[in-house]
C-alpha cells in the first residue's frame, strides 16, 4: 500500500481561495482518509499506478475542487448510447465522481457493481468518498494499470479522455504526484531525488488549514523574514503568503505548500 492521503493530495493540486478552496479542501478530507486503502483494493498500489492516478484524477476534478462537471448536464439531453431515453436524464446523469460518471446506463453499470442505488439516487455519486471508489471501478474496468506500468501518459489520457484534452495539465499532475511519492517512500522514480536524510526531509508537509507545533516551528522559521508575522500554530492566509514570498525569493516553486525542499531553505 502507498501511503498517500490529504496530504498528497494538497502537494499535487493548485491553490484556491474562498469557496472554491473551501470545497477543494472538503473533498480532499473526505477522499484523504480513505484514499491509500482503497487504491490498494483496487491494486492501484504501485508508484506509477498511484501517481498516474492521482494526475488524472486532479485534472478530471478541475484540482479537486469538484466532483460533479460544472455544465448543466444539458449537452446529455437524448443521448441513447449513454441509456438517456427518458426526458430529463441529460440533467439527472450529468458528469460525476474524479472521473466523471455519465449518462443512465453507466449510473446503473456502477451501480449495480457496488450494489448502489445510482440510477434512482444519482447525486449521490457526487460524494467524495464515493467519487473515489467510482474513479476506481472506471480505472479497472478500462485496465489502466498495465498502461500507468509502461508510465504511458497519452495512452491513460486517451482511454479516459478519448484524446489528449488537457495532457499538459495532466502531464504536470502526474509529474507532481511521482515527486510527492519519491518523497513518500524514499525512492527515485524517473530521476527524482531521493531525500537526504536531514532534519528537513523529516518534517511534515505543511499548508493552509493545517495546525499543531510543525505550524508553530515553520512560523517561528519564517518569523526571521517576515517580523510582523503572528506565530499562533494556524497555517492561515498570512502564513500562505509569507511562505509564497519565501519561495519565489528562494528560488522555489511558489505554491505555498511547506515540502522538503521549502523546509530545508529554511
Amino acid at each position: 500500500m502507498i501511503p498517500v492521503d490529504a496530504h498528497t493530495m494538497f502537494e499535487i493540486a493548485p491553490r484556491f481561495g474562498g469557496e472554491n478552496g473551501e470545497r477543494q479542501a472538503a473533498i480532499i478530507r473526505g477522499v484523504g482518509e480513505v484514499l491509500a486503502a482503497t487504491l490498494d483494493r483496487y491494486a492501484i498500489n504501485t508508484p506509477l499506478r498511484v501517481a498516474h492516478f492521482l494526475g488524472q484524477t486532479c485534472h478530471e476534478s478541475a484540482g479537486y475542487r469538484t466532483t460533479e462537471e460544472f455544465a448543466s448536464g444539458d449537452e446529455y439531453e437524448g443521448r441513447v448510447d449513454l441509456g438517456n431515453t427518458m426526458p430529463g436524464d441529460g440533467r439527472r446523469y450529468k458528469g460525476r465522481g474524479l472521473i466523471q460518471l455519465t449518462g443512465r446506463a453507466n449510473y446503473k453499470d456502477v451501480g449495480a457493481r457496488l450494489d448502489l442505488p445510482l440510477e434512482a439516487e444519482p447525486a449521490r455519486a457526487a460524494a467524495p468518498v464515493l467519487s473515489l471508489t467510482i474513479a476506481c471501478e472506471f480505472w479497472k474496468a478500462n485496465k489502466l494499470n498495465p498502461l500507468c506500468d509502461a508510465d504511458d501518459l497519452d495512452r491513460v489520457t486517451r482511454r479516459i479522455n478519448g484524446g489528449t484534452n488537457g495532457i499538459d495539465e495532466r502531464r504536470l499532475y502526474t509529474s507532481k504526484a511521482k515527486n510527492a511519492i519519491a518523497r513518500l517512500l524514499g525512492l527515485q522514480l524517473s530521476g527524482l531525488q531521493v531525500p537526504t536524510g536531514k532534519k528537513s526531509d523529516a518534517m511534515p508537509v505543511l499548508h493552509r488549514g493545517a495546525s499543531g507545533e510543525a505550524v508553530v516551528e515553520l512560523q517561528k522559521r519564517l518569523r526571521k523574514f517576515f517580523p510582523s508575522l503572528a506565530i499562533d500554530g494556524d497555517f492561515g492566509a498570512a502564513t500562505e503568503v509569507a511562505v509564497s514570498r519565501f519561495q519565489a525569493d528562494k528560488g522555489l516553486d511558489p505554491d505555498g505548500i511547506v515540502g522538503s525542499r521549502t523546509w530545508a531553505a529554511l
